[in-house]
């Protein structure tokens, strides 16, 4: 017998991200294995839609940014020195905060630079956009209490 997906249930799926358009955001498939029941892995909408399914099972589910990542903020976007950065400097590199400012938990990511000035970008990559997920469910099973626990400490 097939499990379905539940509370405290393991569940892997393969999917693939699109945008509104329906232009892929990242190319091929991908996998993600997260524990079921609103444990803040996976958007609310993606684990009603696979509620009490089993393995098989595919939906496709259309997500505005306001219950994704969000709308793009300008105000996060910020100018720093150049020399608070290490040499090898490129676009794309992340930091946990902003050089000379107090960590914020938000992760920054370089767009451009100079000689003398960086631009730091603290949005999600994705903020801002409405994005479809392909979902196919490939496995579920059931998780163990220590499992359950780690997973509830991990996320305190």
């Amino acid at each position: 017998m097939r499990l379905e997906v539940a509370k405290d249930r393991w569940v892997t799926v393969h999917y693939r991200l699109f945008d509104s358009r329906g232009e892929p955001v990242e190319s091929g498939q991908r996998e993600m294995t997260y524990l079921h029941g609103g444990h803040g892995d996976v958007f609310e909408p993606i684990e009603r839609a696979l509620e009490g399914q089993v393995e098989g099972f595919e939906a496709s589910v259309y997500l505005e940014p306001d219950l994704t990542f969000g709308d793009y903020d300008p105000e996060l976007v910020r100018l720093a020195p150049r020399a608070s950065f290490p040499p090898e400097l490129e676009q794309g590199m992340s930091f946990d905060g902003i050089p000379g400012e107090a960590a914020d938990g938000r992760i920054w990511m370089v767009t451009d630079f100079s000689d003398d000035t960086v631009v730091l970008d603290g949005n999600h990559p994705l903020a801002g956009m409405a994005l479809r997920f392909e979902l196919k469910i490939v496995e579920v099973r059931d998780a163990d209490e220590d499992e359950i626990e780690a997973e509830s400490e991990r996320l305190d």
